[in-house]
C-alpha cells in the first residue's frame, strides 16, 4: 500500500490494530502519522484515548501497558511512537527473554479497539525478526523508500499534479537539482508557491527564482545547457558565481549534479535505440534533446575522461591530493576548463 492508500483507509475509517510505518525517506512516514493524529479521533475523544509518545523517551513494556488499555468513551485508543527506531528494541524484543515474549504476543493478538502506530524512520525494520512477520499478518506494515535523485523532478510534477496546479518541466528539474532528495522541504517549497500563484498559472524557472530564492541564470542546471554547447563564456560566469556564493552552491551539489548528468551522457552514447532515451536515462522526454547535443559536443571517449576528472576533483575537494589552501571556487574553475578543453 502507498501512504495514499493508507489514508484512504483511514478517511473510510478502516483500521488496522498495529501500523509498522518503516523505511529510509521520512516525508511519507510523517504524512500518514499526522493525518492519523489529526483525524482518527474527534476532539473531544483525544483527550482520553490519543497518546503520543517517542522512542528516546519509552520503552516496550510502556507502550504494551498502554495499548492494552481500553478506550473511555470512544471505539478505539490511538497509541502513536514517533522515532520508534530509538526504542531499545534488541534488548526488549529479542531472544527468550518474557519481555520479548510478552512483545510477540500482543503482536500476535493485538487489541482490536487499539491503533498502535510505529514510526521508524531513517532505516528499514528487519524482516527477519518475529515481530516484523507478526505485525504484517496481523496488522498493517508500509516501507517508505526513498526516491531517487533521477525521478525528483517527475515527483515533483506528480506532487504539483494533485495539487491541481501545473508545472514546466525545466522548473520541475531546476528544483529537483537545487532542493536535493528531502521531500520534506521540497514540499514545503512547492506549498510557499501556491500561496502565491493561481491554479491558472503554470510554475515557470521565473516564480521558482522569485519565491525559492535560485537563480534562474547562474544554477548547475544552466551550467549543464551552457556545457552541452561548449558555451565557454556562459559557463565561466556561472562558475564564478558559484566561487562568490558558496553557500548557495556548495561544491557537494555541484559536483554530484555534474557527475549523475555526465553519467547520462556516457549511456547516451551506448544507446542501441535512442528513440527510448527518455526511459534509458530517466528523464523526462523535453530534455532528450539536450542529451543529443551533449553528445555531438563530447565524443565517446572525452565522456570518460570527464568522468575521470569529476571523480578525481570531487576527491579533491574532500582533501585528497590536494593542497590545503585550494578553495572549492579554484577547484571549480580548475575543473571546467579541463573538461572543455
Amino acid at each position: 500500500m502507498t501512504a495514499a492508500d493508507i489514508i484512504k483507509d483511514i478517511k473510510a475509517r478502516k483500521f488496522k490494530p498495529v501500523y509498522l510505518l518503516h523505511g529510509e525517506e521520512p516525508y511519507y512516514i510523517d504524512q500518514v502519522i499526522h493525518y492519523m493524529e489529526a483525524h482518527v479521533l474527534n476532539e473531544m475523544e483525544k483527550g482520553f484515548n490519543q497518546t503520543v509518545l517517542y522512542g528516546k523517551d519509552t520503552d516496550m513494556s510502556m507502550i504494551m501497558n498502554a495499548a492494552k488499555r481500553y478506550p473511555m468513551m470512544s471505539d478505539y485508543q490511538l497509541i502513536i511512537v514517533k522515532e520508534a527506531q530509538d526504542l531499545k528494541w534488541a534488548k526488549e524484543t529479542e531472544g527468550n527473554s518474557k519481555s520479548a515474549e510478552f512483545v510477540l504476543n500482543y503482536f500476535e493478538k493485538p487489541m482490536p479497539s487499539t491503533i498502535l502506530v510505529l514510526g521508524y524512520k531513517y532505516a528499514n525494520f528487519d524482516k527477519r525478526k518475529k515481530i516484523y512477520k507478526a505485525i504484517d499478518k496481523n496488522g498493517l506494515v508500509f516501507q517508505s523508500e526513498l526516491v531517487r535523485d533521477y525521478k525528483l523532478a517527475g515527483w515533483i510534477e506528480e506532487l504539483v499534479r494533485e495539487k491541481g496546479y501545473k508545472i514546466a518541466p525545466q522548473a520541475s528539474a531546476l528544483m529537483a537539482e537545487y532542493l536535493g532528495t528531502d521531500l520534506s522541504k521540497i514540499a514545503n517549497e512547492v506549498e510557499k508557491l501556491f500561496l502565491n500563484i493561481g491554479k491558472e498559472t503554470t510554475i515557470d524557472t521565473d516564480l521558482i527564482q522569485k519565491n525559492i530564492g535560485i537563480s534562474k541564470e547562474y544554477n548547475v542546471f544552466e551550467l549543464q545547457k551552457a556545457l552541452a554547447v561548449k558555451n565557454v563564456l556562459k559557463c565561466n560566469q556561472i562558475i564564478n558565481y558559484f566561487a562568490d556564493n558558496p553557500k548557495a552552491n556548495p561544491m557537494v551539489m555541484v559536483m554530484a549534479n555534474l557527475s549523475a548528468y555526465f553519467t547520462k551522457i556516457l549511456k547516451y552514447h551506448y544507446l542501441q535505440n535512442k528513440a527510448d532515451a527518455a526511459k534509458e536515462l530517466g528523464v523526462n522526454p523535453y530534455f532528450v534533446k539536450d542529451f543529443e547535443t551533449a553528445a555531438r559536443s563530447y565524443s565517446l571517449g572525452k565522456t570518460f575522461d570527464i568522468v575521470s576528472l569529476l571523480r578525481e576533483y570531487d576527491l579533491k575537494s574532500k582533501g585528497v591530493d590536494s593542497t590545503g589552501n585550494t578553495t572549492d571556487g579554484e577547484l571549480l574553475k580548475e575543473l571546467l576548463f579541463k573538461m572543455i578543453h
